[in-house]
């Protein structure tokens, strides 16, 4: 279109910025003032003109820019040029800017002046609170991704237009300033200080971070000499040393995985109390809750410090993958994600072989698989339109059925071919953007194999197949079918990677399973003699993102082989995941399911019995509905199934005992409380009694703790409110925040509505701070799902104006998809007419869609004929 012929409109309304300019260098300075909540800066952007036009578009929201503080002066110029006109578009978060004259096409210098506030929302430029000496103060905090650094400085906001970045900040003197590199000089000027840092290589706007507050840190350098710091409150370094030792392993596990050098002089890492997600991998500065973080010897669990293992070596590896090579658009989010989950577990086995990761890296595919057997789910690829639904696709599909289809492929390639075609797409793109396409060509290269085809219906389509496999003759009959929790048929189809094996695993085959059906000829690989030791497991060792359906025979020779401990840890968790799924669709009877679960009774690995105990709650809240008058039989049975487990473990560690002991521990006496089980809970109110007293007591370490609180809370109601009372002061006076976690993800367990509803109100008081809700939302028992939902329905106003992005995005979906029966679905319905923005759209969706799912249980439950006989059944047995 010819410059002459340009007008505003046409900028209006579209997904994307106009490619006729394009930012190469931003000379960006930011003022904070801590204490007023604003910030003021200017920023001079070099500017590439490549097409004649009398506009330049930009990325600005909730900023003022006065049109006097705008001009472009073209390289060479003699005068600067000024704006006809600068027009605010706050529905499209863009700043037009137009000039009477055509700009010279070339490079010029964009300089714009802006003002701000520093908001309490989370994102763009925000203050986060803390205290220093009893005194509550503001820092300043950056969280761009994915579209919020036009929050902070007017810029090319979408992740192709990368640039370098020099950045100054004026600042109080005595505060710490922290960008993505060095600091190259300051200078002090009474109580303000100049701040300037290095410049950054060639990067993405949602990568800049900065920072100003009062810090303490710890620090280490790796062999190469990159410095690596981890920054926490004043007073909390010593709880940064587990995070800084992982991280310096994790810089020299990943140059030599990527074959790349770490890019950039120095690692800080820093905990920020109010934030809104787990943790950002900006350039060089990452920033983390303090639970994902920090670690303390002796009040954080076994599972604080594999999270804060497993999130440091996931933010490590988006410096390569995200940060070196970026996506080109945010349809390709998944690459960036799911590859830095799936990696992060390649580090934390490295690291911690004993922790069994890659068995309990199942759960992160549960998610995955749970999600997407929705008919409301969406393609690993998604076509991403206007920036509000980039928000709601941060979640299971891109981070962890895209991890979980990275294994699959990554098992099926081999190790070092993957690894090695990896290296080269690291090295071609460095410094610029990729799309998925790009990555597969780089394996197919690397490989041979057709990896493009294989892995689109993976990516382009979304959902997985289910495969049935029935046993005639010798020969395996296999059928794909999509495979939708809703039970209905779906249409998809994949080219899906079969691994199985007979009797044994020294022998498997593997093949691609392209067509509808196929039948496979057992005959070379059938191992045993005795008829009664054979059985048959497809998907071994679960690396395949699909779920298989065994006809009856395979299923009661698959059942044998648990009993007889004949499979793997993977696979047993695959054959309780699989069944769960399947009869939760209507195609499996809850009789086959609950007989199932009794072949766990020797049991010895973490993963499968949390699996089992998972598995076992979710249908003690089905069958509350289902047959209320059966559900005493029905906790009989599990509480008689997991108290040996119990007696085994016990209330205190062993010498010798392991991670993976006491992961269980805490899991195992949890779901004992949520039962009902007196002696759990009698045992639980001892010891916290004596915490109480004494908060250093060995008798209620941090494995258990959150265990002895979910007990405690079991024994409160409307009229005995103690336990509850003792828990809040506990909260009130500790300043850890993984112990203020514990107690809000026990709190809404009780019993008693009356009470789960003061817990709500609780969590929106200002004792709780935003980001930590979703624990106390995640943690509401079976008897709180309704009090939840009427509560939410009369809060929504207050909530959806508080809360924005994935916070909002987890009110909607934990107190919605609990709900159990077609009238509360059509309750959500109503009440989500008139109140479904685009950024909640696609959650409102889903969650309606699981209260029908449950819903539909729960009638085929009823209609099970025997279920009444096999319950009394049981629960005699055991």
């Amino acid at each position: 279109m010819a410059a002459a012929e340009q007008s505003a409109e046409q900028f209006r309304g579209q997904a994307r910025l106009p490619g006729f300019a394009a930012p190469r260098r931003y000379d960006l300075r930011l003022v904070p003032d801590l204490d007023g909540c604003a910030f003021t800066g200017s920023v001079d952007v070099s500017v590439d003109v490549t097409a004649p036009t009398r506009f330049l578009v930009l990325n600005a929201a909730e900023l003022e820019v006065s049109p006097r503080g705008v001009q472009f002066k073209p390289h060479g110029a003699e005068q600067e040029l000024h704006p006809a006109e600068v027009t605010n578009v706050p529905e499209d978060e863009i700043l037009i800017i137009r000039f009477n004259e055509v700009l010279p096409v070339g490079e010029g210098t964009l300089v714009i002046a802006f003002k701000g506030t520093l908001n309490d929302k989370m994102h763009g430029f925000y203050r986060s609170v803390y205290e220093l000496n009893g005194e509550k103060k503001n820092m300043a905090v950056t969280q761009f991704e994915p579209a919020d650094a036009r929050r902070c400085f007017p810029c090319w906001d979408e992740p192709s237009f990368k640039a370098i970045f020099k950045i100054t900040l004026e600042v109080p003197s005595e505060t710490v300033a922290l960008s993505n590199m060095p600091v190259v000089e300051e200078k002090v000027n009474g109580l303000i200080k100049a701040v300037y840092f290095q410049e950054t290589p060639i990067m993405s706007t949602y990568l800049v971070a900065v920072i100003v507050g009062m810090f303490d840190y710890v620090e280490a350098f790796t062999t190469d000499g990159t410095r690596v710091r981890v920054y926490t409150q004043v007073g909390k370094s010593a709880q940064g040393k587990f995070a800084l030792e992982v991280a310096v392993k994790t810089l020299v596990l990943f140059k030599e995985y990527f074959a790349v050098p770490y890019p950039l002089p120095k690692m800080d890492m820093i905990a920020i109390p109010d934030f809104a997600s787990g943790a950002m991998e900006n350039y060089g500065l990452v920033t983390y809750r303090e639970t994902a973080l920090l670690f303390d010897e002796k009040h954080s669990a076994a599972a604080n410090k594999q999270r804060v293992a497993v999130v440091v070596a996931h933010e490590l590896a988006h410096q390569w993958f995200g940060n070196l090579v970026t996506m080109e658009w945010w349809t390709h989010l998944w690459l960036n994600e799911g590859f830095a989950t799936w990696v992060s577990y390649l580090a934390a086995d490295n690291f911690f072989p004993e922790w069994n990761v890659w068995t309990q890296f199942l759960e992160e595919s549960t998610t995955g698989f749970k999600l997407d057997a929705l008919a409301g789910s969406h393609p690993i690829e998604v076509d991403v339109n206007h920036v509000d639904e980039i928000d709601e696709i941060f979640d299971a599909i891109s981070y962890r059925k895209g991890a979980a289809v990275i294994r699959m492929l990554q098992s099926y390639l081999g190790a070092e071919t993957f690894q090695k075609s990896l290296a080269a797409y690291i090295e071609k793109f460095a410094y610029s953007n990729a799309k998925t396409e790009d990555l597969w060509a780089a394996l197919e290269e690397g490989s041979g194999e057709p990896v493009k085809t294989l892995m689109h219906s993976w990516t382009k389509q979304q959902g997985y197949p289910v495969v049935n496999v029935k046993l005639k003759d010798g020969k395996l009959e296999m059928e794909q079918t999509q495979f939708l929790s809703s039970g209905a048929e779906g249409v998809g189809q994949w080219v899906v990677p079969i691994t199985l094996c007979c009797c044994s695993y020294s022998r498997q085959e593997k093949f691609l399973f392209n067509g509808k059906q196929e039948d496979f000829n057992l005959s070379g690989l059938v191992e045993c003699q005795k008829k009664e030791d054979f059985w048959i497991k497809l998907n071994v060792n679960q690396t395949g993102f699909y779920r298989v359906s065994y006809d009856e025979e395979l299923a009661s020779r698959l059942r044998y082989a648990i009993e007889a401990n004949k499979l793997s840890a993977a696979d047993r968790y695959g054959v309780l995941d699989d069944t769960y799924a399947l009869c939760m669709a209507g195609k499996q009877k809850l009789v086959s399911l609950l007989h199932l679960i009794a072949a766990y009774k020797d049991e010895t690995e973490y993963t499968v019995l949390a699996r089992v105990i998972d598995t076992s709650l979710s249908i003690v809240e089905m069958v509350a509905v289902a047959a209320p008058e059966g559900l005493g039989k029905l906790k009989k049975f599990l509480i008689d199934f997991l108290e040996p487990f119990a007696q085994r473990i016990g209330w205190d560690a062993k010498s010798g005992e392991g991670h993976l002991d006491a992961l269980l521990r805490g899991t195992l006496l949890s779901a004992l409380a949520e039962l009902g089980h007196e002696a759990t809970i009698n045992e639980a109110v001892r010891r916290f009694n004596i915490f109480v007293e004494d908060r250093e007591t060995p008798l209620l370490p941090p494995d258990v703790r959150k265990a002895a609180y979910v007990a405690l809370m079991q024994t409160v109601n409307k009229s005995n409110r103690a336990g509850y009372e003792s828990l809040l002061k506990i909260y009130k006076e500790t300043d850890l925040s993984q112990e203020k976690v514990r107690i809000l993800g026990s709190l809404a367990s009780c019993p008693d509505p009356d009470v789960v509803r003061d817990t709500l109100d609780f969590m929106l008081s200002p004792e709780v701070r935003n980001q930590d809700s979703i624990f106390l939302l995640r943690g509401v028992g079976a008897a709180g799902h309704e009090v939840a939902w009427t509560w939410l329905k009369e809060k929504w106003d207050y909530i959806s104006d508080t809360f924005s992005g994935t916070l909002l995005t987890y009110f909607v979906s934990t107190t919605v998809s609990p709900l159990r029966t077609d009238e509360m679905g059509d309750d959500a319905e109503e009440f989500f007419k008139s109140r479904t923005k685009a950024n909640i759209a696609r959650t409102v969706k889903q969650s309606i869609e699981r209260v029908r799912i449950n819903a539909k249980w729960v009638e085929s439950t009823r209609a099970e004929a025997n279920l009444g006989n096999v319950l009394k059944e049981i629960s005699h047995d055991h």
